[in-house]
């Protein structure tokens, strides 16, 4: 590829608007055009990374096995209605109608259609396993999209479906595919890390995300540097901190507090450590009776250490709290409780009003709460003496930094990650409700297994350049590059011997196999270093009439930046060497 015959369209800033590195930077390079909120065109250059990805990703998935589909963008109603998602799946699901008034959704996962095909092409065990994947657009309908291709609304997927016998069958498959992404994400050259995960909306009870490291990661993950342990903080088990309960030393005591709502100025104002107060959360769960009619909300209190931060996702799997629910408006604390927030606590609470401890909470002694008083707290308060023991203990609260790693092997520490990666072994949680079935050997009949297993292809770019970038620009890890290598020609519009040489080396390279893009716009050299600096090629080559009279070309390395003269004569070998190195 010659660049006067290449779209190049760099630009010196980013758009305003523009949040994160890798957006900043995909707009400057100009790999990304905003079409509107959370949509982009990809350009030129972007295409080329996608395609190098999408190449990896479907010689991985054929390795393993795995069959190519394409599914359809627009899915009928009908078959979400029938696994409940329809109405579950919430507002990112863009639903519309046709002509006819027949409604559909635009596709942001395919379990549905997936199974649908599976039940119709699947009738005996000898068809099984299979599995099936696609690369296809996806659309969810993004409250607030940002961040460029990282929280897109529309963006590129590849997704993946297994069909086993058996539980024990589908795990197989599961690790198949597991081995698979990692063998994809080692390709891609990437820092990454597989974690336990929540299944969120797509269900099942088996999850991994792989996450690429970067200090801009939405995520937090947790991992252990002394074992495999590794898991994103809302799946991570947070311990108990204090071995067992002391018998009390403190009479309970009310104490004002004027104008002390928080845990931190409140313990600082009595002169006492975080750790010895207990931080109160009122959820409340909407529910209904078997007619469907509203019933009154149920209240419910959480209360975890002073120190501690609630984990939504822990406490959405609470028993009470299962059916889904949210935070408790100030009028139903203020009925509830007769004070504002800020100053809530489970002395004196009315029996009916369910109290969850996280485990370090239900050991604490001699501890701080709220008053349920406007200005006040209780010092000196005691389980079972001071209040009833509670309905619940179960963890739930985020680990910190220097927590004990659940397999004891070491202390906890934390990074942000991106998600890029994320595989469910599913069970029964599609086939049972839409009836995909097979007969066995004894010809009874079954229900099929699943798995499904997700890559976001488009985000994988600005992942890769959170991971990969510095204050020129983007430096791509070399499978995913636009080109693996670049040849800057000085005055290749004025100088014959410049453009001889130029032109037998970038036919040798590509001869070698080496995507290769030769820069013969005929800019100053200022100008077309920084354009391949921003973009991020791998490998630089300049050839320029100096270095030609002293017999040597010039190679860079965009990773290091480091500048190598290499001998004219030398130069395909020598470069052939570095560049697979």
């Amino acid at each position: 590829m010659r660049a006067s015959q290449f779209h190049i369209s760099t630009k010196k800033e980013a758009p305003s608007d523009a949040e994160i590195v890798s957006q900043k930077l995909m707009l400057r390079t100009g790999m990304i055009r905003k079409e509107a909120a959370g949509i982009y065109n990809y350009m030129p250059l972007a295409v080329r990374s996608l395609r190098k990805v999408e190449n990896i990703i479907r010689e991985e998935m054929e390795k393993s096995g795995s069959l190519e589909v394409i599914m359809p963008m627009v899915q009928p109603a009908e078959l979400w209605m029938e696994t409940g998602r329809w109405q579950k799946y919430g507002a990112e699901l863009l639903r519309l109608k046709d002509r006819h008034g027949r409604e559909f959704a635009m596709q942001p996962t395919s379990e549905e259609v997936v199974t649908d095909i599976a039940r119709q092409e699947i009738s005996s065990w000898k068809q099984l396993p299979v599995n099936f994947f696609q690369i296809q657009t996806k659309f969810r309908d993004e409250r607030r999209p940002r961040f460029g291709l990282m929280r897109g609304r529309e963006f590129i997927m590849k997704d993946a479906y297994s069909f086993d016998r058996n539980a024990d069958d589908a795990k197989k498959s599961y690790q198949q595919m597991f081995d698979a992404y990692c063998r994809i994400f080692d390709r891609l050259g990437l820092v990454y890390r597989p974690v336990r995960a929540d299944s969120g909306a797509i269900g099942g009870n088996l999850s991994q995300e792989f996450q690429v490291i970067a200090d801009t990661g939405e995520d937090l993950i947790v991992y252990c540097p002394e074992s495999s342990f590794a898991a994103n903080i809302e799946l991570a088990p947070a311990p108990c901190l204090i071995e067992k309960r002391e018998a009390p030393t403190e009479e309970m005591k009310k104490v004002a507090t004027p104008g002390k709502d928080k845990c931190e100025t409140m313990t600082e104002f009595l002169g006492l450590p975080l750790t010895k107060s207990v931080k109160a959360v009122v959820l409340a769960t909407d529910q209904k009776d078997e007619e469907g009619n509203a019933l009154p909300a149920q209240v419910v209190l959480l209360l975890i250490r002073g120190d501690h931060t609630l984990n939504e996702v822990k406490a959405g799997k609470i028993d009470i709290l299962k059916g889904g629910y949210r935070f408790a408006t100030e009028e139903e604390i203020l009925k509830t409780f007769g004070s504002k927030p800020g100053y809530l606590g489970p002395v004196g609470l009315p029996k009916d009003v369910p109290v969850i401890a996280d485990l370090t909470v239900a050991n604490m002694s001699d501890f701080v709460v709220g008053a349920n008083d406007e200005g006040y707290h209780f010092t000196g308060v005691n389980w079972g003496r001071d209040l009833a023991e509670p309905t619940q203990v179960v963890d739930i609260r985020n680990v910190v930094e220097g927590d004990m790693s659940p397999d004891g092997q070491g202390k906890l520490v934390m990074q942000r990650g991106i998600e890029v990666g994320h595989v469910f072994y599913l069970g029964d949680r599609y086939s049972k409700p839409m009836n995909a079935t097979f007969l066995d050997e004894n010809g009874k009949t079954q229900v099929i297994h699943m798995g499904c297993y997700g890559i976001g292809v488009s985000r994988l770019l600005g992942a890769a350049i959170e991971q990969n970038h510095d204050d020129k620009g983007i430096i791509w890890p070399e499978a995913m590059a636009p080109f693996e290598v670049v040849i800057c020609a000085l005055g290749y519009d004025k100088n014959e011997n410049v453009r001889a040489h130029a032109d037998k080396l970038y036919e040798q390279l590509k001869a070698d196999g080496f995507d290769v893009i030769l820069d013969d716009r005929g800019l100053r050299p200022g100008v077309m270093f920084a354009d391949w600096e921003l973009i991020g090629i791998p490998h630089r080559i300049t050839i320029g009439d100096k270095g030609l009279k002293e017999g040597v070309i010039e190679y860079t390395n965009r990773r290091d930046m480091v500048n190598c003269k290499v001998p004219l004569e030398q130069a395909e070998d020598i470069l052939k060497e570095r560049m697979k190195s």
